[in-house]
């Protein structure tokens, strides 16, 4: 869906939406086709890897690696605050961190934090859309501090 209308998190189900407004970063319910909207909030978005796939395996290890090169380097000359990677196994492979968790990380981008939000894909249903909005919302917070 992503793909075919060049919206982030366009598939219909996919929590990102719902989430970030639970988790207070937005006063109501986006859509993806708002999501140039997001830059009234102070929020950006952006892939790792810009290549859509229906699964974060169809990847190759070679595209995380660029996609961590190239965000670095986007991180460098937009520097904003914090750059939050949604999904642990994207952020492992694309900075080359095996023992990622979710939340704040110890590395940086010049000034800018990192941290590691669950992804929102109903594939990775341990995580229900209250507990990743209780961890976006842990962001947000460390965001207005």
């Amino acid at each position: 869906m992503t793909a075919a209308t060049g919206h982030h998190f366009a598939r219909p189900g996919n929590r990102f939406w719902p989430v970030l407004h639970l988790s207070g970063f937005t006063p109501r319910r986006l859509e993806p086709a708002e999501q140039g909207d997001l830059l009234s909030y102070g929020l950006g978005i952006t892939n790792v890897v810009a290549r859509a796939t229906a699964r974060a395996d169809e990847l190759t290890a070679e595209e995380y690696t660029e996609g961590g090169r190239l965000l670095t380097e986007k991180v460098r000359h937009l520097a904003p605050r914090w750059l939050a990677v949604v999904g642990v196994t994207a952020y492992r492979a694309a900075f080359a961190d095996r023992t990622a968790r979710i939340g704040p990380q110890q590395r940086t981008i010049g000034d800018t934090r990192i941290w590691v939000l669950p992804n929102p894909s109903g594939l990775n249903a341990h995580w229900t859309a209250a507990t990743m909005a209780e961890e976006y919302g842990r962001l947000r917070l460390a965001a207005a501090d």
